[in-house]
């Protein structure tokens, strides 16, 4: 007897048989190990997975978008530092974390909302709309003054922005791929990276030379520039003649009954706990440098290392995941950061071991952000869906980045500033939070190939 197909266990009856309809051309599981034509094109005429010039053309385009996007979030360190000492200066560390927190929060917030209209509206809708709302929301926070100001242009217009281009980008390319899907969305999440490398290290120096207002709309105009050519480019792989139309629902907007299936459930939570403490070091690394006495410059060329080796990070863990398992890969790289921070950022909280932290943490945490929407796709039985798995991991993602910040400026206030490290217990709630994650990981593994079966390389 033929053994159930993956299919019946991830999706409801009803859609079982549409989905395997369409397996041919959606590429229904990431599994590695089964090899998938690539270089001719499909009886249906489609375009072919893996080797469609439009498909590393979207490649081009989805880089473009988490630069401006991913990238733009990574660089919350410098405007942390930089608000905490200039504008919002009578404000308290943990007051002045709600400014990325949010921002965060939204963007992960608004990967559902446009991750359920991306079915029917496609990339290049959604880009305009990200396109109108994080310009525009850059170029207002030019001309900010006060908190409510800065917040409500930064962490809520830019944000949604920034929310809808990350699932325009990210999505389009994951239709186009399948056997090298790692790599593929591993070289557009490594444009988040290049967009952090270069924002880290330019935006300060442009602060100094032409003043905050001139500096954001500077950044407005380049992203600007970026996302036309994201609009240009970006594109989704055609659906066959055959495939079954699904209706827009209001329910795509939250698909929290995705849930339902343990892989993604038991990933979604990984990915919470992950979060909660990954980005940590990423806007606290310059503070705590300033406080210890390193100049502004000086502290801010952590997070430029930082940027730089998380490069790296993104594109050659997505290689070897379509190789040794996608899964397997993210485990070892998530654990590595661990130990990062209670082997270097914890015990050598000192100008040569921030440092090194930053170089080797750059490398290992740049993994975990490239890798996860590739294993959100490994487990989306139809990438026509993708979109909806998408959407129902970052629903319990938003939350954690939504409270990790204004957390650890509570845990920095109640840090011994005659103490050896007052940061330390920053550090422990962060190693502690990627911990937890790590072992979801480990879990939403053994899920996973439960479904597909022993001797599958995940």
């Amino acid at each position: 007897m033929e053994p159930p197909s993956i299919t019946s266990h991830l999706a409801p009856s009803g859609e079982v048989r549409d989905i395997e309809k369409a397996a041919h051309t959606a590429a229904p599981i990431s599994d590695p190990s089964v090899h998938v034509p690539t270089d001719t094109v499909n009886d249906d005429g489609l375009p072919p997975l893996d080797t469609s010039p439009r498909g590393w053309l979207a490649v081009v385009g989805g880089f473009a978008c988490l630069f401006v996007s991913f990238g733009w979030m990574t660089c919350i360190g410098v405007f942390q530092a930089y608000y905490g000492s200039h504008q919002l200066s009578n404000y308290s560390a943990s007051t002045v974390g709600w400014i990325p927190s949010t921002e965060s929060f939204l963007l992960f917030l608004g990967v559902p909302i446009f991750g359920g209209l991306f079915a029917r509206l496609g990339p290049t809708v959604i880009l305009i709309i990200g396109t109108i709302l994080h310009v525009g929301g850059l170029l207002g926070v030019a001309s900010c003054h006060t908190y409510g100001q800065i917040f409500a242009t930064q962490s809520v217009v830019s944000a949604i922005g920034t929310g809808a281009i990350f699932v325009a980008g990210t999505t389009a390319v994951g239709t186009w791929f399948h056997a090298r899907r790692g790599l593929a969305l591993g070289i557009v999440s490594a444009g988040s990276a290049l967009g952090a490398l270069i924002g880290t290290a330019v935006i300060p120096v442009l602060f100094d030379r032409i003043g905050f207002p001139w500096t954001m709309r500077a950044v407005a105009l380049t992203y600007f520039v970026l996302l036309i050519v994201a609009i240009a480019t970006t594109t989704r792989r055609p659906l066959p003649a055959d495939h079954p139309h699904n209706p827009f629902r209001i329910s795509h907007l939250a698909p929290v009954s995705l849930l339902g299936h343990s892989p993604v459930l038991i990933l979604a939570i990984a990915c919470f706990f992950y979060f909660l403490g990954v980005f940590i070091p990423y806007n606290y690394i310059v503070v705590e440098a300033e406080d210890a006495g390193d100049g502004v410059r000086s502290s801010n060329n952590l997070l430029v290392i930082l940027s730089a080796t998380s490069t790296v990070g993104r594109v050659m863990p997505g290689w070897l995941g379509d190789r040794y398992g996608r899964f397997n890969v993210t485990i070892g790289f998530t654990a590595f950061s661990v130990v990062l921070v209670l082997g270097v950022w914890i015990a050598a909280p000192w100008r040569t071991g921030r440092i090194a932290f930053a170089a080797l943490y750059g490398f290992g945490s740049g993994t975990f952000v490239s890798m996860v929407p590739t294993l959100i796709a490994q487990v989306c039985p139809d990438m026509s869906k993708l979109g909806l798995y998408l959407g129902a991991v970052y629903i319990v993602i938003a939350p954690s980045v939504l409270i990790a910040q204004p957390i650890g400026g509570v845990l920095v206030s109640a840090g011994d500033e005659n103490s050896r490290d007052r940061y330390v217990w920053l550090k422990v709630f962060s190693a502690l939070a990627m911990t937890v994650g790590v072992m979801g990981f480990v879990a939403a593994r053994a899920s996973y190939q439960s479904r597909v079966g022993k001797g599958k390389v995940v």
